[in-house]
């Protein structure tokens, strides 16, 4: 096991693998192997990424308004 931030923290893979299971595994019968990687890559690209994108665009608008200087100089 290592510290929070080290690179062998695996902690935003256990996050996003328990939130897959969550939301689509247990939720589906796979009968076949291809089925099942058919399904999470579209799970995967059509809506766990979308919105991981938009996420991290709101974060940026929120930060750049924090280090925004709030008079200009000239």
């Amino acid at each position: 096991m290592s510290a929070v931030g080290h690179c062998a923290d695996n902690a935003a893979c256990e996050g996003f693998f328990g939130l897959l299971k969550r939301e689509r595994v247990h939720h589906r019968r796979y009968w076949t192997r291809d089925e099942a990687q058919a399904d999470l890559f579209d799970y995967m690209e059509r809506f766990h990424n979308p919105r991981m994108r938009r996420r991290v665009a709101r974060w940026d608008q929120e930060f750049s308004a924090l280090i925004k200087p709030s008079v200009e100089t000239g």
